[in-house]
Order: C-alpha cells, then sequence, then structure tokens
C-alpha cells in the first residue's frame, strides 16, 4: 500500500463486518449451551474490539507519525463508546437482543488490550 489513505480500507472494512455482526437479530445465533458456559460472546467481543483498536492504529501509523501514544489512546476510547453506543442499539432497535454490562467489560478489554499491544509494538521509547 503506497498510498497511507489506503491504510484506513481494513479498518474501515473491519468496522462494517463488526457493525453488522453486532447488530444480527439474536435470533441468528445458535442456542448452544456449551458455548455460554466457555463465555465465548465475551471472547468475541474482546477480539472483535481488539481487532478493531489494532486495525484503526495500524492506519494511523501509515498516515500520522507524530503523537502516537496520544492518537492510539483516542481511538481506543471511541471504541470504547461505540461499543456502549452499540449495546443501546441492540437493546432498542435489534429483535432478540439486549443490553449487557459484560458485553461492556468485554469490549473495554478488548480495546485496552489493542491498545497496549499498539504501544509496545509501534512507539520507539
Amino acid at each position: 500500500m503506497k498510498n497511507p489513505k489506503y491504510s484506513l480500507i481494513p479498518a474501515i472494512a473491519w468496522l462494517i463486518i463488526s457493525t453488522i455482526l453486532l447488530t444480527l437479530p439474536g435470533s441468528t445465533f445458535p442456542k448452544e449451551d456449551w458455548l455460554s458456559k466457555i463465555w465465548f460472546d465475551k471472547w468475541v467481543h474482546i477480539g472483535l474490539f481488539g481487532l478493531m483498536v489494532f486495525l484503526w492504529c495500524w492506519a494511523f501509523i501509515k498516515i500520522n507519525k507524530k503523537d502516537l501514544k496520544n492518537i492510539f489512546l483516542t481511538i481506543a476510547i471511541i471504541f470504547l463508546f461505540y461499543g456502549i453506543a452499540m449495546e443501546f442499539v441492540q437493546k432498542y432497535f435489534i429483535a432478540n437482543r439486549s443490553f449487557d454490562v459484560g458485553d461492556i467489560i468485554a469490549d473495554a478489554i478488548g480495546c485496552v488490550a489493542g491498545y497496549f499491544y499498539c504501544v509496545r509494538r509501534y512507539i520507539k521509547k
């Protein structure tokens, strides 16, 4: 990707995919009981948001190399608020879905994990 703006493509694509997954009606999910025993839903949220933060941080590394730590923190906070907003969307607008504080906690863990990974990997001391 020679043009730095093309680095936004994976981040935007993942945002679209994540939004679609988070807005699927609850009846489309399997009712497997063993998945709830291993908190599969929470691991999915951690992965979704960790990858989201990573991809957006990676895109901004290609676009702007200044003040990366603050940019990474801003990205993590934005996607934490996105996760909170999606819980309200699920509660009020999506059939068979509900608001879950556990999902918000998992989103926050994913955002923090993505942030710390990017800081450790991309910011030189």
